[in-house]
């Protein structure tokens, strides 16, 4: 309330501005700055403009707005950049064939199935014509996908995307696979296709973002907040049954302890579809070995990280570098390993730079459900520094009293 009055009910507030070119700027640069590049064989991306004469973009998504719609996170903007807009404005109208592929209002009966069969034909039709296809799909706003107030039912794209891409792969291999989402899907057409980008909700400047990270004229560098399993019953909450999901009756069973998300996929040695943390970029870097700023530390003092880091491709770009901690031995479960700090470091192409980070001592400590108190045990502590939960790099043994 004292900032209520301070700011919005002050008889002395001074004019602001409402979507400036600056608002636009920041909100492409933080999209951006999260799309994540999953797959890129064959070094399809990035597509410069000028490359090819004929894009295809096919999907719904390609024009579909994502920012209204799921409950609370619908957002009121003063305008959205569609992806197939975006890439309109990066590489040309002329050059720029569009299909929608499918339709997201699609039920059971038999106009709506010729509907979205032809919509399969005239999209593959696109992609014959095409000399690199860009496929917009993924999830949306709707009930029953990302939407509050109930869950999605399948893992699976819906509205019959995955025969679309593999129909679409069998006609132009050349094709990149967009998902816009906020959440894991199953890739059933994972080995069908040379490139996967996880686009997520990006906001107003969603189209103009995605198009900047196609073209390569922006370097991707997003990574990915949560691991993508490869089937639902892989999740820690599908693997007790019934009673931890979707529950009995009015029961439901939290069983998975703290070994969540990431935690349980690295404890449990189950191989996720994509881990958490990964990312990959048009660059290459070159972890150096982890080190610490001593081998002993107290409850009370801070522990001092180091290695380098090279950027040994062409292209200039950034990484987001991670620190995880292990506790071998301790007086109750603990995970494999947890994520402690993490930094995005840009570079040059060719570029070294020592990586620092710090890590408090306290924060390896543990919440013990028996005495009620957080608890920092003595003992032997393993830092360890990655490009993902599972792609570590290098490790270090250091004590903890």
């Amino acid at each position: 309330m004292r900032l209520i009055f301070r700011t919005t009910m002050s008889a002395n507030r001074p004019f602001g501005k409402f979507v400036s070119p600056e608002h636009s700027e920041t909100a492409r640069k933080i999209a951006e700055e999260g799309i994540v590049l999953l797959k890129n064989e064959k070094q399809l991306l990035p597509v410069p403009v000028g490359k090819y004469q004929k894009i295809a973009v096919i999907g719904e998504n390609a024009t579909r707005s994502l920012v209204i719609g799921g409950g609370s996170s619908s957002l009121k903007v003063a305008y959205e950049a569609s992806p197939l807009q975006g890439f309109i404005n990066k590489y040309g109208k002329e050059h720029i064939l569009y299909s929608k592929g499918y339709i997201s209002s699609v039920h059971n009966t038999n106009s709506s199935k010729l509907n979205s069969d032809s919509l399969l034909v005239a999209a593959v039709e696109v992609a014959k014509k095409a000399d690199v296809v860009l496929f917009i799909g993924g999830l949306n706003k709707d009930f029953l996908q990302d939407s509050e107030g109930d869950d999605r039912k399948s893992m699976d794209l819906p509205y019959n995307q995955d025969n679309l891409i593999t129909a679409l792969s069998k006609v132009n291999k050349n094709i990149a696979v967009i998902l816009c989402s906020g959440n894991a899907v199953t890739m059933p057409w994972i080995n069908d296709v040379n490139t996967i980008v996880q686009g997520w909700y990006l906001g107003s400047e969603a189209g103009n973002a995605l198009a900047n990270v196609i073209s390569g004229e922006v370097n991707p560098s997003g990574k990915l907040p949560f691991s993508f399993p490869k089937k639902l019953e892989d999740n820690s909450a599908i693997s007790f049954g019934k009673i931890s999901y979707p529950g009995v009756g009015d029961n439901e069973e939290y069983k998975e302890d703290i070994l969540v998300g990431y935690r349980w996929f690295d404890t449990k040695k189950i191989t996720p579809l994509f881990p958490f943390g990964f990312g990959l970029s048009y660059t290459t870097f070159d972890y150096g070995k982890i080190a610490t700023d001593k081998k002993e530390y107290t409850a009370d003092e801070t522990i001092k990280v180091s290695f380098t880091l090279k950027n040994t491709g062409k292209t200039d770009g950034a990484e987001a570098v991670q620190v995880y901690a292990s506790q071998p031995k301790a007086s109750l479960m603990r995970p494999l390993m947890e994520l402690k700090a993490f930094k995005k470091v840009f570079l040059k192409a060719g570029e070294i730079q020592s990586v620092e980070m710090q890590i408090a001592s306290k924060d390896l400590a543990f919440y013990n459900d028996k005495t009620q108190k957080w608890t920092i045990e003595s003992g032997e502590f393993i830092l360890r520094n990655a490009a993902s939960s599972a792609n570590i790099k290098s490790s270090i043994s250091i004590q903890l009293k």
